[in-house]
């Protein structure tokens, strides 16, 4: 895809089951000719979340290089998920969050279903800011002032999502999408909750400070989440887009 003139990018991804886990749920991958990388963190346990999560990627980069929008690129691989429970593959119950980041080399967009998170981090400004609202009971009541952040860490309905992929006939499927400038200086982090609930926001942007390379960015955070326990499976993309 044309990029910008004196612009480039470059990208690595992590991913770990974690210190708990006995399996990984989350699943992920780029595809740089269409500018796209996505991460998805399967739900369902048995290996359904794992089914699931996998699924749903390959029906996203499927759809998408049909030509469809994130949209409807999402729609289209819940139908997909669908299709794959109907044949025997996994099973009723299961599902994912997903989190998609695509770029044409002048503009980004972003989707998502559930409470995976992209984040876009300034270099020069060390500004780190979450592009994505999460799709989860204790952001609903963030969003009506009756939760405070701090008291979201802890509460006992924090990993409950209000929306996420599991087939057709389920509700909550409908994607959120923002879009915007792509600016060199400009690194987009994707990531499933095996970050977000291990490592602070503040936490994660000095960690993308301290480091130049954008390999080290990524063990750095896989790092500081099993650090923090390591509760669930952790996995994280970043691409880098820089001035040549």
């Amino acid at each position: 895809m044309k990029n910008r003139p004196n612009m480039e990018f470059c990208f690595c991804e992590k991913s770990h089951v974690g210190m708990v886990r006995s399996s990984n749920e989350d699943s992920f991958c780029c595809v740089p000719d269409l500018g796209l990388w996505v991460v998805a963190d399967g739900m369902g346990g048995h290996d359904g979340g794992e089914v699931a999560s996998a699924v749903v990627v390959s029906g996203l980069v499927k759809y998408i290089r049909r030509g469809q929008s994130l949209f409807e690129a999402v729609g289209s691989a819940n139908r997909y998920l669908s299709e794959a429970i109907f044949s025997g593959i996994g099973f009723d119950g299961m599902g994912t969050t997903v989190v998609i980041f695509r770029h044409d080399g002048v503009k980004y967009e972003v989707a998502w279903v559930g409470d995976s998170r992209v984040y876009l981090y300034r270099s020069e400004l060390n500004e780190l800011r979450q592009l994505t609202n999460d799709h989860s009971v204790v952001q609903e009541m963030i969003d009506n002032g009756v939760l405070s952040c701090k008291d979201a860490q802890t509460h006992p309905q924090r990993h409950v999502v209000t929306r996420a992929m599991r087939g057709v006939g389920r509700p909550g499927i409908l994607a959120d999408v923002v879009t915007g400038d792509l600016l060199p200086g400009s690194i987009f982090l994707l990531c499933s909750d095996g970050l977000t609930d291990a490592v602070t926001d503040e936490h994660i942007a000095q960690i993308l400070q301290n480091n130049n390379n954008i390999e080290d960015m990524g063990d750095a955070l896989v790092k500081a989440a099993l650090g923090s326990g390591g509760q669930d499976n952790v996995t994280v993309q970043l691409v880098n887009f820089s001035a040549v």
